[in-house]
């Protein structure tokens, strides 16, 4: 048999595999009950390796849902999902992503170092290793004097960076974030997705980004995703053109304030979808 490629094979095997592929996503709690409550129906979402991609909607629409699910902290009730080619279950095994949430979630007990340093533990590296690393991605989050404070030692700004950090140490692909800014007030909220960008153009990470800011969304992504009320379905999916270098004046550009009115107006579209198709039962908050 010859070795020789052909032009469609060449060009398949130089597409690269996607970092997160939903097909027919749902998740429902409580099956086969009264109490069952259908969060996600019928998700598919193929996200680009180095993508930045923002998951809105209204409460209780099931966005931390699909993050749980991509992280395989839930199982999907029904359809397939893959993450970096492997099931959800072999990426958390291979800790293929990391995770950071609307709380830094820090040790109060280890400092900021040792902190940083933990994931790194749990894979087994040794301890030079660890101190070269987390030293590497405090100088990242531009926190290299902070490496021996204790965690309440620092500003709400600074311990998600050392939370983001964190969840970077170990070079994942992939980084899931839920919330992780909602505590933080505006101007350290714009300074740290403006850090965020930076971390990403570094290290070509790709995010999918769970908030409910549509100005946040819009300026941190590549693609926004827009869910109805619950059962949560995509209804849109807004493409961002934005440029790379992204900053203050970009807040400023009239396409900035036409895409945020776009993914207005497709929440709005998708809020009256939702509620028109509503079987009206009660139900749980966003999980």
């Amino acid at each position: 048999m010859s070795d020789v490629q052909t032009p469609t094979a060449i060009a398949a095997s130089a597409v690269p595999i996607p970092a997160v592929a939903a097909e027919s996503v749902g998740k429902s709690f409580n099956p086969g009950t009264r109490k069952q409550v259908d969060a996600l129906v019928d998700v598919s979402l193929t996200i680009r390796p180095g993508e930045f991609v923002s998951l809105i909607g209204p409460s209780g629409c099931g966005k931390s849902t699909l993050l749980r699910v991509v992280a395989d902290l839930l199982q999907p009730t029904s359809g397939t999902l893959l993450v970096n080619g492997k099931s959800a279950k072999q990426a958390r095994l291979d800790q293929d992503y990391g995770m950071a949430f609307q709380q830094a979630g820090l040790f109060e007990w280890r400092n900021v170092a040792r902190n940083i340093e933990l994931p790194l533990e749990i894979r087994g590296w040794d301890a030079a290793r660890r101190h070269a690393r987390s030293k590497e991605m405090l100088e990242l989050v531009k926190l290299p004097d902070f490496a021996n404070h204790m965690p309440w030692q620092l500003s709400g700004g600074m311990q998600q960076r050392i939370a983001i950090a964190r969840a970077l140490a170990a070079n994942p692909p992939l980084l899931l974030m839920d919330e992780p800014f909602g505590a933080l007030d505006e101007m350290t909220r714009e300074h740290m997705q403006a850090e965020l960008l930076s971390i990403c153009a570094a290290t070509g990470t790709t995010v999918v980004f769970v908030t409910h800011s549509i100005p946040e969304a819009v300026y941190l992504s590549d693609r926004v995703v827009v869910m109805s009320p619950r059962p949560g379905r995509i209804t849109s999916i807004i493409d961002v053109a934005l440029g790379d270098a992204r900053n203050d004046d970009t807040r400023e550009a009239s396409e900035f304030y036409r895409k945020i009115t776009e993914v207005r107006e497709a929440l709005r579209g998708a809020d009256h979808a939702g509620r028109s198709a509503t079987t009206g039962a009660r139900g749980i908050e966003d999980r």
